[in-house]
């Protein structure tokens, strides 16, 4: 028969041990996961439920793969609201908290390079990697970078066709792009070779030269401009969508946010679709891959944007066909 008492006693001291034994054992801490982000604003990026949209999709990508914000991992965010040259010091500002991963935009991407080359980086959307320098390859990086490039030199070409498509008048191109686009330039100018098409190269070096080479492509009498924007150029969208209305010429950007802030056109990879992929890799090196080892990813979503309101403004009429094929029209 059992003693009952004994098997009470016997039965605390069980309990007692194994709380102790809990106890014991080191609770994990979250992750602390960086966040780098080109346009708007560091309270925009911050926290659980952040309100720029492309951060917001890098948590829902970490919700898909099981994680919860403040249990598994916490964030630590900067903004560089459109301010090419504080993006070195907003990286200086991440490396030095010892994160465990940084997610980075593109146009942070070579400040990250000079800033470490410990911390695992999760390109959310590089320009050239390869080219950049940040990886060795595309199927073997070989660095602390991996992720995802968002192919846009390689687009140059398909977006000076649907930009001859939207403004089939045009008999002369402007090329505005930055020595961080220089491979789009190289690959737009082939396809204008081959096509007996003219462009009229607009190199700038500097945020200052913008409305200057705008001024050129207006007096030469351009039809329209493409827009190549690398880490100099794409934060100044707006401007530069602001400045090309003013004289009267429709616009082909790379990413949508650039037609958001008032360009007429942008064709590239959807960058929402990248930053929500970008937790794959995200999960992959907090789990201990290295990120040398993390073949980078190229994009399979593209999307054609149109914005109505800027053709309104130039009073440019949008080719019937040009709109059936937009993934998005903005009234």
């Amino acid at each position: 028969m059992i003693d009952r008492r004994k098997f009470a006693g016997g039965l605390a001291l069980t309990t007692l041990a194994w709380s102790r034994m809990v106890r014991a054992q080191p609770v994990r801490k979250p992750y602390r996961i960086g966040i780098l982000n080109t346009l708007g604003v560091t309270a925009d990026v911050l926290g659980p439920a952040p309100r720029n949209r492309i951060v917001a999709a890098l948590l829902r990508g970490l919700r898909d793969q099981g994680y919860v914000y403040g249990q598994h991992f916490v964030t630590e965010g900067r903004a560089g609201a459109s301010r090419p040259e504080r993006f070195p010091v907003l990286a200086a500002e991440l490396v030095r908290l010892q994160l465990d991963v940084i997610v980075a935009a593109g146009p942070f991407l070579p400040a990250l390079k000079d800033a470490t080359s410990t911390i695992p980086i999760v390109m959310a959307g590089a320009i050239d990697p390869v080219g950049e320098g940040l990886v060795q390859s595309l199927g073997h990086p070989g660095t602390n970078f991996t992720g995802l490039s968002n192919q846009s030199a390689d687009l140059s070409g398909k977006r000076l066709e649907l930009l001859k498509e939207v403004v089939p008048t045009a008999s002369l191109v402007a090329v505005l792009w930055d020595s961080t686009l220089a491979s789009g330039w190289r690959v737009a100018d082939a396809v204008s070779r081959e096509r007996g098409w003219k462009l009229l190269s607009l190199e700038v070096r500097d945020a200052g030269e913008i409305e200057t080479a705008i001024k050129r492509a207006a007096d030469a009498r351009a039809g329209a401009i493409l827009v190549l924007a690398g880490g100099l150029l794409f934060p100044q969208s707006q401007s530069i969508a602001e400045l090309a209305t003013r004289n009267r010429l429709p616009t082909m950007f790379g990413l949508r946010q650039s037609v958001e802030a008032g360009g007429l056109s942008s064709y590239g990879a959807d960058i929402s679709e990248i930053w929500r992929r970008a937790a794959f890799f995200v999960d992959k090196i907090l789990k201990g891959a290295k990120a040398a080892d993390l073949p980078v990813e190229q994009p399979t979503k593209f999307e054609l944007v149109i914005n109505l309101k800027t053709a309104k403004a130039l009073g440019l009429k949008i080719p019937q066909s040009v709109l059936q094929r937009a993934d998005e029209v903005i009234q």
